[in-house]
């Protein structure tokens, strides 16, 4: 008999105060799996960007809207998936510019698009970007480096 997996389900607004309740979820999700307090973190602040990326640039001055998380939760890692159905982008150049914040710049020169994405990638073991039908973030955290080592560590997209 195979074990199934659990998946969680949120729908918040998209407003900047309903995106700590998907931190929340998400840091009790990965808890229950048995992740450690580092990849709990990093998982955290995944979704946080994940979630302001679409409070943002998801949906147009005073438009309403939602964001959709779904958590699959696994014995092995927990893929979790953020999704607007607002405005889209084009992955394939937003990802050409992915690189960490230049420190040799003035704090003011600093320009902050993309880092939200770069910091994703950074955090996160598997990362793929849809942009068919608004946006959807997929990302995977690995309980063990067992899994992460089967992959490449790059954001894919699928348009």
């Amino acid at each position: 008999m195979t074990e199934m997996n659990d998946v969680i389900q949120l729908t918040l607004p998209a407003k900047p105060e309903f995106v700590s309740i998907a931190r929340l979820t998400s840091s009790g999700a990965a808890s229950r799996l048995g992740f450690s307090f580092d990849a709990i973190e990093d998982i955290k602040v995944a979704v946080s960007e994940a979630c302001t990326n679409a409070v943002n640039h998801g949906y147009k001055e005073n438009e309403v809207g939602q964001i959709r998380m779904v958590m699959d939760c696994d014995v092995q890692a927990i893929t979790i998936t953020v999704m607007h159905d607002g405005e889209s982008f084009n992955a394939d150049e937003a990802l050409k510019k992915l690189h960490p914040i230049d420190t040799t710049l003035h704090l003011e020169e600093v320009n902050e698009g993309g880092l939200g994405l770069f910091l994703i990638d950074t955090l996160m073991d598997r990362v793929s970007i849809s942009t068919e039908s608004g946006v959807a973030v997929r990302m995977t955290k690995f309980l063990t480096r067992d899994g992460v080592e089967q992959i490449a560590d790059k954001v894919s997209t699928t348009d």
